[in-house]
């Protein structure tokens, strides 16, 4: 009884904190796209007022979803869900995966960023952000997808925790 109540808690923090970070994408994806309007001076001026907020934030909500996530595909083996809870495990790694990569350090860049005179090829870093925060964003609303049919049956012919 105390796997089956630890599964449920694990499953419903991993859904939430997937939830969150998936609206957050999602947010930030809509965002991007209206400062497509935007020239370089004020670009970066948005850029830089962002950073530190959302960086906290997300690692506030990013690094709790995946232990609980880790945990979820731990608890599920054995259960109807598990294969979707170890993809969920890996989409989220790949998002941490292209943060590390390619967002991150674009990040870092724009920082340096002077606000009143961006470098040349900013518009084309930008472009390289939020393409690689659209894959990141895929990768994020899939693994939601999966925890959100993690179900709590005990094998592979259940559905609901339901034969």
């Amino acid at each position: 009884m105390a796997d089956g109540r630890a599964f449920t808690i694990t499953r419903r923090v991993s859904r939430l904190g997937g939830a969150v970070l998936a609206g957050v994408a999602l947010t930030v994806l809509v965002l991007e796209l209206a400062l497509r309007r935007l020239d370089g001076p004020q670009y970066v001026a948005v850029r830089h007022a962002e950073f530190g907020w959302f960086t906290g934030f997300i690692g506030a909500v990013l690094v709790p979803t995946l232990v609980a996530v880790a945990t979820l595909a731990v608890l599920a083996r054995g259960r109807a869900g598990a294969r979707r809870a170890a993809a969920a495990l890996a989409l989220l790694l790949l998002a941490v995966v292209i943060t590390i990569l390619a967002n991150g350090p674009i990040n870092v860049e724009q920082l340096a960023w002077d606000v009143q005179a961006p470098p040349a090829d900013w518009a084309r870093v930008r472009d390289l952000w939020q393409v690689t925060h659209a894959v990141r964003t895929v990768a994020i609303l899939a693994a939601l997808g999966c925890l959100e049919s993690v179900e709590a049956g005990t094998g592979p012919g259940t559905v609901g925790g339901r034969p």
